[in-house]
């Protein structure tokens, strides 16, 4: 019975040891307060496979010329170009073609049906907004990459444009790295400019006001019937 307890406590204080040392970690980008559990485990994963903490920005919110924002998960700025990260997490079947508005998942073994905002439109605008911030870019490439999370399968993905890549969560480090290793090295004349337009983007999260003006946008524009 005490051997029983002695295990289990042991069992706790490496979980407890664990999760206080990736909270450590974490903070030297974001912080719990930040984002989805999802993205936040991406940046953790980012982490563990080499990748420096002042590469990684989460959680940026990028101020569009008419004041309003965009919102994106993360970028990673890489030696061959700047990754702008959608994450996605869902449970079912997911279905979806490159070149329409609304993706759809699907629950119940079809009885149930979801319509989403198509996840490559929605970076693409987040690169879009970016780019529009950052100027001076020398031709920096940029990578869409968007990420599933959950038990979710991509049943049915077609007409994917080929600057997009669309992965489960544990393929992204692996489909990240070969990115890098095929593509052609950058270089960031003006990264000081780049950098600073990033951290104010993630500051502007940290902006109570600003996240609800952007939830409030969301939720007026958001309506499945207009797709």
């Amino acid at each position: 019975m005490w051997f029983l307890i002695l295990i289990l406590i042991s069992i706790a204080l490496v979980l407890i040891y664990q999760e206080v040392k990736n909270d450590k970690l974490l903070r030297t980008v974001t912080h719990k307060g930040r984002g989805t559990w999802s993205e936040r485990d991406l940046i953790l994963k980012l982490l563990k496979n080499g990748f420096s903490s002042e590469t990684i920005f989460h959680d940026l919110y990028v101020q569009k010329s008419d004041g309003s924002f965009s919102q994106i998960d993360v970028v990673i700025v890489t030696e061959v170009g700047i990754f702008v990260v959608e994450v996605k997490h869902f449970s079912g079947w997911i279905f979806g073609t490159g070149n329409q508005s609304k993706w759809v998942q699907v629950l119940a073994y079809g009885k149930q049906k979801y319509p989403f905002y198509n996840p490559i439109f929605q970076n693409n605008s987040h690169i879009k907004f970016l780019k529009s911030r950052l100027s001076n870019l020398d031709d920096i490439p940029f990578y869409s990459l968007i990420v599933f999370y959950g038990d979710c399968v991509l049943k049915d993905l077609s007409l994917i444009p080929s600057e997009t890549n669309i992965v489960k969560s544990a393929d992204v480090i692996e489909t990240i790295k070969k990115l890098i290793q095929t593509g052609r090295e950058s270089t960031y004349s003006n990264f000081a400019e780049i950098e600073a337009i990033l951290y104010e983007s993630v500051n502007h999260g940290e902006d109570r006001d600003i996240r609800l003006q952007h939830a409030e946008s969301i939720q007026n524009n958001w309506n499945p019937k207009n797709f």
